[in-house]
């Protein structure tokens, strides 16, 4: 990777200086904006990982009332035959 410099900031302890604030002020804002990223990110993660609980949990649920809907049945056919 090239560093770009002027002959003027090579020259000037203070163009250096400005420049090199200015630079520092880029890589800041670019920081935080990358960091704002990983903050959604993170939230849109979570939110998914709430969602994906509740379904696993609505589906089992519905799993279990079958199965014992299926049990019942088959006691209610076996004890009528009994009888």
């Amino acid at each position: 990777m090239e560093i770009k410099t002027t002959d003027h900031e090579k020259e000037s302890l203070e163009a250096h200086v400005d420049l090199c604030a200015m630079r520092y002020l880029q890589l800041d804002n670019r920081l935080e904006k990358l960091e704002s990223e990983v903050a959604d990110v993170k939230k849109e993660m979570l939110s998914g990982q709430k969602s994906l609980k509740n379904t696993i949990i609505t589906t089992s649920g519905t799993i279990i009332v079958a199965i014992l809907a299926l049990i019942g049945t088959i006691l209610t056919v076996f004890a009528d035959k009994i009888h």
